[in-house]
Order: structure tokens, then sequence, then C-alpha cells
């Protein structure tokens, strides 16, 4: 489930050239503060993975509210 959610997310990745010094930036708008930015469009999205898996272990351990992405839910829910 956690592989698919990655995959879902880089998915929504969006990238654009810089034009001051010719860089990428990469960003998953659903996750919020989860960017990149590299010289090279693969290094930038190594790097946003990276960020990504960073951001989504400190949000389930610090109980964050997680984007529900394609359908994949990693947030807990009480069960009654």
């Amino acid at each position: 489930m956690l592989t698919d959610y990655i995959e879902a997310a880089m998915r929504h990745a969006k990238y654009e050239i810089l034009p001051d010094d010719n860089s990428y930036y990469g960003e998953i708008p659903e996750c919020r503060g989860v960017y990149a930015n590299e010289k090279t469009l693969a290094e930038t999205e190594k790097d946003l993975r990276g960020a990504l898996e960073g951001w989504i272990l400190l949000g389930i351990r610090h109980g964050a509210e997680l984007p529900i992405i394609e359908g994949i839910d990693l947030n807990v829910h009480a069960v009654a």
C-alpha cells in the first residue's frame, strides 16, 4: 500500500525549469511542502521521491492527516 501511495503521488508531480539557473523544480501539490530542485530532471525526480517518503513517515509518526491520493488512504482510522 505504501509503495502504491508513493507511485500515485509521483504521478501527480509537477515539474518546471527555473529561468534563473535552468535547474528543475518539482513538487507534489497534494503533499504540502514536498518539493525538490536539482540540475537535471532525473535528479529532481529522485530527490522528490525521497522528500515524499520522509514526509509520509513524519506525517504518520506525528498523526498528521495525509491526503488521499487516487483513492489510497494511509490514515489510521479509529475502529468503533
